[in-house]
Parts: structure tokens; C-alpha cells; sequence
């Protein structure tokens, strides 16, 4: 796991404009660094639902980690943040 971790990176652009899809006003701009803080923040998320979708696949004695498995632990992931 900790190899796929370092595989993990987002786009500044994509994080960039993820963030100010919810700014109310449009010149409003997001700052390198919370651009970079976001990104962290979305590789920590994935990284966690990877996880516990792999223990779901495992709880059903499943050796590969389906849809179903992520759609069943989707709730955990948006109670938790």
C-alpha cells in the first residue's frame, strides 16, 4: 500500500478548480497553498476508502475489491469527514 500512496497525485489545475466550484464569488482564487493542502487532503481520503473498501472485498471473502464493495463503504467515508 505504501507504493501506491506515492502514486497517488492530482493535478494542481483539477484541485484548483475543484475548490472553486463552490466559491461564491468568481474572483475569488484559491492560494497555491491551499491548492497543494487540498490535494493532500484528497490523496489521504482515497488512499482511506481504498482501504476500506479492501477490508469490505475481504469481509466477503472476495479477492478483488468490486464497485459494490466501495458503494457499501461510501457512507463510513462522507459520516467520517
Amino acid at each position: 500500500m505504501a507504493a501506491m500512496e506515492s502514486e497517488i497525485k492530482f493535478k494542481k489545475e483539477t484541485v484548483s478548480k475543484l475548490l472553486t466550484l463552490y466559491f461564491k464569488d468568481d474572483k475569488t482564487r484559491a492560494s497555491h497553498d491551499a491548492v497543494v493542502l487540498m490535494a493532500e487532503m484528497l490523496k489521504i481520503f482515497v488512499v482511506e476508502a481504498a482501504r476500506r473498501a479492501l477490508k469490505q472485498a475481504e469481509n466477503e471473502d472476495s479477492t478483488v475489491v468490486d464497485l459494490e464493495h466501495i458503494e457499501k463503504i461510501l457512507p463510513q467515508l462522507l459520516l467520517d469527514f
